[in-house]
């Protein structure tokens, strides 16, 4: 084991795995690409919170919560896995989406997979959802349903799309 000068390894922050998880989305403009990001943050509910992207497994058992139940605090460290996209082509179409596979096996986990493109929603939340089938189909696991979100925007100056799956913990 590698030792550390001066420091425990108690003290090492060990994260704790979420047991809980839900699916947020936000589309806003702004005045510049990160501020129609921040903007589409807000809308989703997630704005006032450190973003801590993960890949793209959902722990085993996790049960689906609403964002108004879990309480994220001010600043803090939230997981989540994402998909976001802005443009700056007044008129054009941008589109970004999760999906959530879920196992039979409770006992196993499952996958989530996040798309966003310059398109409609009808096309991003299409490719999304077979990228939870195919993942599937790797892990030979057994798919019991997938649940998904989506939100597309037509952009007027400077917008942004914004779809996640925070985890967190009961």
């Amino acid at each position: 084991m590698k030792e550390f000068p001066g420091i425990q390894l108690s003290e090492f922050m060990m994260a704790k795995t979420p047991n809980a998880y839900c699916l947020v989305k936000g589309a806003s403009e702004g005045p510049t690409r990160l501020n129609a990001f921040d903007n589409a943050l807000l809308n989703a509910g997630v704005g006032d919170t450190n973003l801590m992207r993960v890949s793209s497994i959902l722990p085993p058992g996790a049960q689906q919560r609403s964002i108004k139940e879990f309480n994220l605090p001010k600043g803090g460290l939230i997981p989540l896995a994402y998909a976001t996209i802005d443009s700056t082509t007044p008129g054009s179409y941008i589109s970004s989406a999760v999906a959530v596979g879920i196992p039979e096996d409770e006992t196993e986990p499952g996958v989530i997979m996040e798309f966003e493109d310059h398109s409609k929603l009808e096309d991003v939340e299409k490719v999304v959802r077979q990228m939870v089938v195919d993942a599937f189909e790797y892990r030979k696991r057994a798919l019991k349903e997938i649940k998904y979100m989506g939100i597309e925007h037509k952009v007027e100056a400077c917008g942004s799309t914004f779809a996640a799956v925070v985890l967190w913990y009961e």
